[in-house]
């Protein structure tokens, strides 16, 4: 298992971290990789909804809110809001401040710019790496 951290620098992700999370969750589907994304709260799944239909004008990404439909397991980014209960997916896209518990083949943190913000993520990477997770950054 392996967890990555994206850590947000570029300004365009800076004006919208959720850009960021449209494109890891694209590269993704591209692969034909079935994938969850744990929204912070129901407003920020709807405005990821909304953003991954309009992110790149010729992107198509698969993609629903859990528990609005019953065919979930279609779509192959499934976004579910912290109320919603889910089965984890091989890949995880965690925008939640708690490390992600249980069985996954990686998880994709995204870490915002804002250095106040940062705090919940390094706890989570030491969270991740006494699991034994393979633990890795990016700047992006």
């Amino acid at each position: 298992m392996r967890a990555t951290f994206y850590l947000i620098d570029k300004p365009r992700f800076r004006d919208e971290p959720l850009l960021l999370v449209c494109e890891l969750a694209k590269k993704a589907s591209d692969a034909g990789m079935a994938t969850l994304v744990l929204a912070r709260d129901a407003a920020q799944a709807e405005q990821l909804d909304d953003l991954l239909w309009s992110f790149e004008p010729d992107a198509f990404v698969p993609h629903q809110i859990a528990g609005i439909e019953d065919d979930e397991e279609e779509a192959t980014v499934l976004i579910a809001a912290p109320e919603i209960d889910v089965a984890l997916r091989p890949l995880v896209i965690n925008l939640r401040d708690a490390a992600v518990e249980g069985e996954f083949d990686r998880v994709l943190e995204v870490v915002p710019a804002d250095e106040s913000a940062r705090a919940p993520s390094r706890e989570r990477w030491k969270q991740y790496a006494a699991r034994g997770l393979d633990v890795s950054k990016h700047d992006m």
